[in-house]
């Protein structure tokens, strides 16, 4: 049995919300409290452990971003080549929330991720510190997660927008059809009609 064009991009969208989601835990789970402080001349080098959580961060940001362009398809993709003016779609009040919620979630996460990405590359790349009583500091703690928790949620916006927006395909199709049909009836009613008084 064939994949239909939905299921195929509702796979696509949960697979890469999820694995948005899983590098966004991970990178949280392996970002170190804080570096180690080696006083120096004048100077605090921060030595940081060698861990995966830029690069995690920076794989959710991609992968969040191919599961919302994904999302946005979704919408406005032409399923079975039949394809539904916006207008039509966006009468739904339903799929306008979800649509602007779909959308909102995925721009904070992110900008959460990238947030949390940058702070951690910038904080190991700028690690000597003028200032001897310095910490060490990390990218905030829970940024990571919280980000990784969103684009969960966003790619979650978006196989319901897209479940609405089939919804409204749907209904815009049929009402069309009917438009259509309930014409011919009566045109053929109204000649039938002309013949059996003529005759």
């Amino acid at each position: 049995m064939s994949i239909g064009q939905t299921a195929k991009i509702s796979i696509a969208i949960a697979v890469f919300g999820v694995l948005a989601f899983i590098f966004g835990v991970i990178a949280e789970n392996k970002k170190p409290a804080s570096g180690t402080p080696i006083p120096g001349k004048d100077v605090v080098l921060c030595k940081y452990p060698a861990d995966p959580t830029v690069a995690l961060g920076t794989l959710s940001v991609v992968t969040l971003f191919v599961s919302t362009i994904l999302g946005i398809m979704s919408v406005f993709f032409p399923y079975k080549g039949q394809s539904v003016p916006t207008k039509a779609l966006f009468q739904s009040t339903t799929l306008v929330v979800f649509f602007s919620v779909a959308v909102s979630v995925a721009v904070l996460a992110e900008a959460m991720m990238m947030w949390a990405s940058i702070t951690e590359g910038l904080h190991r790349v700028r690690n000597v510190h003028h200032n001897l009583q310095t910490d060490c500091p990390t990218a905030k703690t829970g940024l990571f997660g919280g980000a990784a928790f969103l684009a969960l949620d966003a790619s979650l916006f978006w196989l319901v927008c897209q479940m609405l927006t089939l919804n409204a395909r749907a209904d815009y199709l049929e009402d069309d059809h009917k438009d259509d049909y309930g014409q011919v009836i009566a045109t053929d009613y109204e000649v039938n009609k002309t013949k059996n008084y003529t005759v």
